[in-house]
């Protein structure tokens, strides 16, 4: 009889390595690397990707079909997965502690629960504690399926049993295997058991959502691979104190990436919002000084949002330069534009720029209402009312286009906003009711025509 094939890996990155060694040759990580056995069938196992794989074909000869998909019960969650679950997706819910990614998950199960089997397989609770905590956010429907198990073949032999069509892990980092020598949440035990879940998804045609831990850093925890294993990643977005919630979708197979839904946490349970640009809107009674509205785009939709930025005298030698829910970089360069081609200096002014409502605006179409914002708050004079603006900015000055400049005027529009700041080459061809298009090539002219 040969002999088995063993294999060490490293807790920390997932690094594979033939004999033991101190540190981790990947990593540097010492006393990282643990026996494991992969056995005569782990290699299938370790790479789920071409499920029912029995020879190449041409692709024209592949027959085209819809991807049947399960509503979860939630209009901004199905927006974020692409229209809803697809049948075999593995879709990953990341987030900080105490975000909500349970209460999510358990109120989008009792919802599919109503149509499909659904078992909810958790790691960290006791099933008297979830079941409080359904019953606190009215979600303790009488068909879902509650198991406190952190064996993965256990869980999986529970969901066969009841023959589930959705399973939820709570969370991928408290699973093991027993075939793998390490304790659960280590980067071995957390990849092997997520390519277990992976495989059987594929070949039962199960959905799959998984919680997992994030890090310090706001990265998921566990080796990088894990995400790529994974049809779906969501993250969980929140500022602190505030009550509103969003998921955005960082990669997604079957719907498109940086699609986002907005919720707000409430007492029984996260609820979605229908309109996202009146959260993230001040209601100012009169205008005020250092305040910007900006048409971004989040996914495939187009929200207002609210650029507030605050000029001071500089209290040291170095004046302070903070953005929050913006990039720090960009901050600064944009000061630099301001003053070489706006005539507007900062030298020796703390400037302070911040998104309403703790939303990160990742575009450039922000460039124009943060420089705009600046001045209004150094001149100390408000913007014309009912004005919205967005544009990139280059360093020669210029005011450039963005994508779907059409859409964000017709959501400045519906929402009662009567002047717009846009670069040319975004003004529409046909007017658009009740907005008067200002069209700008650089950033002098949109200085001048904003006040």
């Amino acid at each position: 009889m040969s002999k088995a094939r063993e294999i060490y890996l490293c807790d920390q990155c997932g690094a594979e390595s033939l004999k033991w060694q101190g540190q981790c040759p990947v990593c540097a990580a010492w006393n990282s690397l643990v026996k494991f056995n992969p056995g005569k069938t782990t290699k299938s196992a370790r790479l789920p990707l071409a499920v029912g794989s029995a020879g190449s074909k041409r692709i024209h000869e592949i027959n085209e079909r819809d991807e049947p998909r399960i509503s979860t019960g939630s209009d901004e969650f199905d927006r974020v997965l692409g229209g809803g679950l697809v049948a075999g997706s593995v879709v990953l819910l990341g987030g900080d502690p105490g975000i909500g990614k349970s209460t999510l998950l358990l109120q989008a199960a009792d919802q599919l629960s109503r149509s499909v089997g659904t078992l909810y397989a958790t790691g960290e609770e006791s099933l008297h504690q979830v079941s409080l905590r359904a019953r606190r956010l009215e979600a303790a429907g009488k068909e879902l399926n509650l198991i406190a198990e952190t064996n993965v073949e256990a869980v999986l032999e529970e969901a066969e049993r009841l023959q589930c069509k959705v399973l939820v892990i709570d969370s991928i980092q408290t699973m093991f295997l027993d075939s793998v020598e390490s304790s659960p949440g280590s980067a071995s035990q957390v990849r092997e058991s997520a390519a277990q879940l992976v495989r059987h998804a594929k070949d039962q045609g199960m959905s799959v959502l998984i919680i997992g831990h994030v890090t310090k850093e706001g990265t998921l925890a566990g080796p990088r691979i894990l995400e790529h294993m994974v049809d779906t990643v969501l993250y969980f977005e929140s500022d602190a104190g505030s009550r509103y919630r969003l998921i955005r979708a960082v990669k997604n197979r079957f719907g498109a990436a940086n699609e986002v839904g907005v919720f707000a946490m409430a007492e029984h349970g996260l609820k979605e919002v229908k309109n996202p640009s009146a959260i993230f809107l001040s209601q100012h009674p009169q205008p005020i000084a250092g305040s910007a509205v900006l048409v971004a785009r989040e996914g495939s939709r187009p929200m207002l949002i609210e650029v507030q930025a605050l000029v001071d005298q500089g209290q040291g030698m170095n004046p302070r330069r903070l953005a929050l829910g913006l990039e720090q970089n960009r901050l600064a360069m944009l000061l630099a534009i301001l003053h070489r081609h706006g005539g507007i200096a900062s030298q020796g002014q703390d400037v302070f720029v911040n998104v309403v409502g703790g939303v990160r605006i990742a575009e450039t179409a922000a460039d124009l209402a943060v420089m705009l914002a600046t001045a209004s708050s150094l001149r100390d004079r408000p913007l014309l009312p009912g004005l919205v603006c967005f544009g990139e900015l280059g360093l020669a000055g210029e005011v450039r286009p963005v994508p779907f400049g059409e859409e964000r005027l017709r959501e400045a529009a519906k929402h009662g906003f009567r002047k717009a700041i846009v670069p040319t080459a975004n003004a529409p061809r046909r007017p658009i009711d009740n907005l008067d298009i200002i069209a700008v090539d650089r950033l002098p002219e949109a200085l001048a025509k904003a006040f």
